[in-house]
């Protein structure tokens, strides 16, 4: 035994998010309000931050009709002084940061000889940068309130390659290693980090590629759940993540994916 036990929980409450306040880059649209829907549902506080409020009234309207409470914070996580005011914010109007889902990012299908140096740099900025912008500056607030949960979000491409992918790739890989950091160094503040690795999603990213009669069934075939995810299938995930049911897991990598990454 030691003298740091885990206090016992009732199983019903370790998946309960009432009174806590969770931040969600990018939780205005796609994958990220489906995360957003699934926290609010599980009784959290949702601050959605992107850059633009019109883009987030639709979200907003929704998350308001599950009983939460929300707020609306414009936001560029590519640049630190941005993510600083977010953080800020919320703990002026609010108090606290129990979680955040450093989602916010952006695409690119360019081949690598065709990226252009702003293309690749604005990727890796929203992408890579956003999180740890984002995270960094939450982490002092979650530290003095004696811990937090940061979900970050990873992808396919941060475990495979593929000829058009190199900047989001990139991206992507980096994020996994940037979460294995964060979960190394802020574990002792009980704070978990893990990343989540969304497969092939129904989002608007996607949908020049889902229109591609070949690449839809390719996709369809290899993943044994035989169909594409949708955005609230990523719900559990993220509350498990954000959860007590979490509180000693961190630098994991789960795969939501249909079981597209264990496919031969």
């Amino acid at each position: 035994m030691t003298d740091r036990q885990p206090r016992v929980r009732p199983p019903a409450s370790l998946f309960d998010l009432s009174g806590k306040v969770a931040i969600v880059t990018g939780g205005n649209r796609g994958l990220g309000f489906g995360m957003a829907e699934g926290l609010a549902a599980a009784g959290a506080s949702i601050v959605i931050a992107a850059r633009r409020r019109d883009a987030a009234e639709k979200a907003l309207d929704a998350l308001v009709k599950l009983g939460a409470q929300v707020m609306f914070v414009e936001t560029d996580v590519s640049q630190k002084a941005s993510c600083d005011a977010l953080a800020v914010r919320v703990m002026r109007e609010w108090g606290r940061i129990d979680i955040l889902v450093a989602n916010a990012g952006v695409g690119s299908g360019r081949r690598p000889e065709k990226l252009s140096e702003r293309e690749w740099s604005e990727v890796l900025a929203v992408n890579l940068g956003g999180v740890f912008f984002a995270a960094q500056a939450v982490y002092s607030h979650m530290k003095a309130a004696g811990g937090g949960k940061i979900v970050t979000i990873g992808s396919m491409y941060s475990v495979f390659g593929a000829a058009g992918s190199a900047a989001y790739g990139a991206s992507k890989g980096g994020v996994v290693q940037l979460t294995k950091s964060l979960a190394a160094a802020w574990a002792r503040d009980n704070i978990q980090v893990n990343a989540i690795l969304p497969g092939w999603f129904e989002t608007d990213m996607v949908a020049p590629a889902r229109d591609n009669a070949a690449f839809n069934a390719g996709i369809i075939g290899r993943t044994p759940a035989g169909r594409w995810g949708q955005p609230r299938d990523l719900a559990g995930a993220a509350v498990f993540l954000s959860s007590s049911a979490s509180d000693f897991v961190t630098g994991a990598l789960i795969a939501v994916d249909g079981g597209y990454s264990i496919a031969g």
